[in-house]
């Protein structure tokens, strides 16, 4: 008679991925499910939807409020936005690099947001591990994204009235605090780089 193989439970593993790598991903993984459900999510559900064994998350992790104050970190730095606007096509209109600059920052606004909100409504204070939330300050991140708008500016230097450093400046001020009034629609960001690069009075005004 043959003998009964052995059941084992088969999970997705990546090979030759170093514990960066890993901490990588997994941070990856569980940003959109801590923007979902806070510090309610368990690491049972972050390892489930990465397809590892739970134990993995704690061999890179010491516990899942590090994990959490690894997801924070990552949706405050600026490197993904950073990234974003360098890969703007810099040959287009001014206004249509604007517009894309536009998105991509509201979409990291919208991330920040989404990230500490949940963490903040679902009662996470910070915890045990302040040293793991790291990367760029907040100066550091606003001078690197101006940085990057400036660089998206820089072929339009003649037709600017001002250096693009400080056309940058503006620019990032006015997205980061763009009023909403209820009874009136946002603005999309074509209207809103419109506005900016051609002020407030219709054509034609005086």
């Amino acid at each position: 008679m043959a003998e009964p193989k052995e059941n084992k439970t088969v999970r997705r593993r990546a090979p030759g991925m170093s514990p960066e790598q890993r901490r990588a991903m997994i941070i990856q993984t569980a940003i959109p499910l801590v923007a979902e459900f806070g510090a309610a999510v368990t690491t049972a559900k972050v390892a489930r939807a990465a397809g590892i064994g739970e134990g993995t998350i704690f061999r890179v992790f010491a516990d899942k409020d590090e994990l959490l104050q690894a997801c924070l970190a990552e949706a405050l730095s600026p490197e993904h936005a950073v990234r974003e606007l360098g890969a703007i096509d810099v040959s287009q209109p001014l206004p249509d690099r604007l517009a894309e600059a536009a998105e991509a920052l509201q979409a990291h606004l919208a991330r920040m947001g989404a990230i500490a909100g949940s963490l903040l409504a679902s009662g996470h204070r910070g915890g045990k591990h302040p040293g793991t939330v790291r990367g760029a300050g907040r100066d550091e991140s606003t001078t690197r994204i101006r940085a990057a708008l400036a660089d998206l500016l820089e072929p339009d230097r003649a037709a600017l009235r001002r250096p693009p450093e400080q056309v940058a400046a503006l620019f990032f001020g006015l997205l980061f605090t763009q009023p909403h009034l209820e009874d009136e629609p946002e603005l999309s960001t074509g209207e809103l780089v419109e506005v900016f690069l051609h002020g407030a009075l219709a054509g034609g005004a005086a």
